[in-house]
């Protein structure tokens, strides 16, 4: 059994800590007030998931999956060095400012990524970029796709991506559908994506779907 920190209680972590607890995962969800409620109270039945700050998470798991907004995740994260170092984090997010309708526009790093910049403020930690081509609720179902879909690796460091690749086999993804696109640079490209999932969303509503390779 892992220990598994998020920060972000959203859809989005709420989403992967009640899969990973699920496979047998101790969970906790990291809030950024410690006192405010959850978005998804339904958590605090499974023992498996505790809450707590984001400070005290990142210091005492395993793991550290990123599923804050993007926007301000570098400084958030930056400001966490310390209790970071030594750490896998996992980043799912996307960096984007949103546009009136309050979907993705424009990226604020182009020409690189949030993973290559959250990897050189963070020295000391193994970033892998991951799940960030998709929406959230297929993280954790990949299944339920009626092709099989793709989900991309970006990280400098091949023990890291392993570890990484064994979670996401926990979450469902089988191998066949795992891609290592190579070093955090790569991630560049899978972030990109993000522009093309507006259009989708307006014209198709919020129906699950990832950004797939088709062979």
């Amino acid at each position: 059994m892992t220990s598994i920190g998020i920060l972000g209680t959203g859809r989005v972590g709420a989403n992967l800590a009640r899969k990973l607890a699920a496979t047998g995962h101790h969970v906790v969800l990291g809030r950024r007030n410690p006192k405010e409620r959850t978005a998804a109270p339904a958590e605090n039945a499974d023992p498996r998931i505790s809450f707590t700050d984001q400070r005290t998470t990142a210091r005492t798991t395993d793991i550290v999956i990123n599923a804050t907004p993007g926007d301000s995740a570098l400084d958030r994260l930056t400001d966490l060095r310390t209790e970071l170092a030594g750490k896998i984090l996992i980043d799912v997010s996307n960096a984007t400012r949103d546009t009136d309708d309050g979907l993705p526009g424009d990226l604020c790093y182009p020409g690189s990524s949030l993973a290559e910049q959250l990897q050189a403020a963070l020295p000391d930690t193994r970033v892998v970029k991951t799940l960030n081509t998709m929406l959230f609720t297929v993280m954790t179902h990949p299944e339920t796709l009626a092709t099989p879909p793709t989900v991309y690796l970006s990280g400098n460091d091949e023990h890291a991506k392993k570890t990484v690749t064994d979670l996401l086999g926990d979450l469902g993804w089988q191998p066949a559908w795992i891609e290592d696109l190579g070093d955090i640079t790569t991630a560049r490209a899978t972030e990109a994506m993000i522009l093309v999932v507006p259009h989708l969303l307006r014209r198709h509503g919020f129906k699950p779907f990832a950004v797939s390779l088709a062979r």
